[in-house]
C-alpha cells in the first residue's frame, strides 16, 4: 500500500504534493498537513524510542502536549511531529534515543 492510499480521499481538498526525506527515504506529503500525518499515511507508526528502556513511541495526544512524537527536522532535535507542518525538502530523522 502506498503513502497516498492511507489518506482520506472523498471530499478532501489538499495542498500541492511535496516531498520529504525520512531517514534517507523520499516520502510524499501534501502542503498543509503535519509531519505526523505524512508519517502515518506512509505506515510509519514509530517516531522515536524512549531513553529508558527503548520502548517505541508514536502519536499519543496529537495536539503537541506530550513528547511521544518527537523527531529531528533539518538537524533540529525535539520537534513535535503532530503540530509541525511539512515543507518541501524537509529532512526528518526518527530519534533513536
Amino acid at each position: 500500500m502506498n503513502a497516498t492510499s492511507r489518506r482520506l480521499t472523498r471530499n478532501v481538498e489538499r495542498g500541492r504534493v511535496i516531498q520529504l526525506t525520512v531517514d534517507g527515504e523520499p516520502l510524499p506529503a501534501y502542503e498543509g498537513e503535519t509531519i505526523a500525518a505524512a508519517l502515518l499515511a506512509a505506515g510509519r507508526r514509530i517516531f522515536r524510542h524512549r531513553v529508558a528502556g527503548g520502548d517505541p513511541r508514536g502519536i499519543f495526544c496529537g495536539i503537541g502536549m506530550c513528547f511521544d512524537c518527537l523527531v529531528t527536522v533539518d538537524g533540529t532535535r525535539i520537534v513535535r511531529a503532530c503540530v509541525t507542518p511539512v515543507r518541501d525538502g524537509m529532512q526528518v530523522t526518527i530519534l533513536e534515543h
